[in-house]
Parts: structure tokens; C-alpha cells; sequence
């Protein structure tokens, strides 16, 4: 495996893995009054812009960790949505 493929795993797993801990919070609680719903679908749209940037490309640290972002945002923003 190529160096650049590694770094990208790395970074793929280090942001993916930070964003974990606000998606379990907010499905453990369901509490969602603090979150910006602006700010996720922008974020969700971004992360699925890079999901597509990735499946372009052809780049599979990129569409791994956006595959498993956008599936967490989705499901943050759902109950954000449900539960305004």
C-alpha cells in the first residue's frame, strides 16, 4: 500500500472517529435544540459532495470515510428534523 494511501486512511479514520462521540450523544439523548439545522445540511451536503468527489475519483479513503459520515449526519439530522 502506497504512503499516500496510508495517510489518507489515517485521516479518514481521525475525522470520522471525531465526529462519533456528538452522534452518540445526540442518539443517546435525542436532544437536538443546541444543534444548528443550517449547519448540518450544509455539512451533510458537503460530506456527500465529497462522498461523490471520492466515487470520481476512484478514491477509497475518501469514500469510506465520507460513506460513514454522511450516514451518521443523516441520521443526526433526521432527529434534528423530527425533534426540532
Amino acid at each position: 500500500m502506497k504512503v499516500i494511501t496510508i495517510i489518507g486512511f489515517v485521516a479518514a479514520v481521525c475525522t470520522t472517529a471525531s465526529f462519533l462521540p456528538q452522534v452518540i450523544k445526540t442518539l443517546r439523548t435525542k436532544q437536538t435544540k443546541d444543534i444548528s439545522l443550517l449547519m448540518y445540511i450544509v455539512f451533510t451536503l458537503g460530506v456527500l459532495l465529497w462522498l461523490s468527489y471520492g466515487i470520481i475519483k476512484k478514491d477509497l479513503p475518501i469514500i469510506i470515510a465520507n460513506t460513514i459520515t454522511f450516514l451518521l449526519a443523516v441520521c443526526v439530522l433526521v432527529l434534528k428534523i423530527k425533534n426540532g
